[in-house]
């Protein structure tokens, strides 16, 4: 199921599923909704968090595997992150992805983050599998068209605004034109 960034909230309001994928080209999103599904998760009942980072080729995948096994004697579930910081898991990955999604761990929250996907990447057995088996949220970048508004309602969101007409859209052009392709900035 793909849902969108504006949709996250509400979705998790309505309860967690056991996986979710976040993936695209604007790192601010991305780690505000990993926080995002964290609060539900911890929220829930999920006490504990293991961490993965798929780094190069020689990432354990079977530590991955074992990780869905052992539950510690304080938490009755966990959360467990996989990060892959190249969107590329190799054939090992690819494989051991399917079988986690194939059969998911009973009690495990699962969150994957990657980078933004290229067609091959996103059409691929691995990338199928989860979006099969939980919830996908795509992340793309802010056009520069839409940074003004995008902008206004952060601030919004923070109990500010700008000036009402011409200053306040000169105000948000001057923003939207400094912090352009870099929402980290804008935030």
């Amino acid at each position: 199921m793909q849902v969108k960034p504006e949709q996250l909230a509400s979705h998790l309001q309505r309860g967690l599923k056991p996986l979710y994928v976040l993936h695209g080209d604007e790192p601010l999103l991305a780690l505000e909704a990993g926080d995002a599904i964290r609060a539900a998760a911890r929220a829930a009942g999920h006490t504990e968090r293991e961490v993965h980072t798929v780094a190069g080729a020689h990432f354990d995948w079977s530590s991955l595997l074992g990780a869905a096994a052992a539950m510690s004697l304080f938490a009755e579930a966990k959360i467990v992150e996989i990060r892959i910081p190249s969107g590329k898991p190799g054939k090992d990955g690819s494989a051991a992805l399917q079988r986690w999604c194939g059969q998911p761990p009973e009690g495990v929250l699962t969150l994957v983050t990657l980078p933004r996907l290229d067609r091959q990447q996103s059409g691929s057995a691995w990338f199928a599998a989860l979006e099969a088996a939980g919830v996908t949220v795509r992340f793309d970048a802010v056009e520069r068209a839409a940074l003004p508004a995008w902008i206004a309602r952060r601030l919004a969101a923070q109990g500010q605004r700008v000036a009402e007409g011409d200053e306040g859209q000169r105000t948000l052009a001057f923003f939207a034109d400094r912090v352009e392709g870099n929402l980290l900035a804008a935030q």
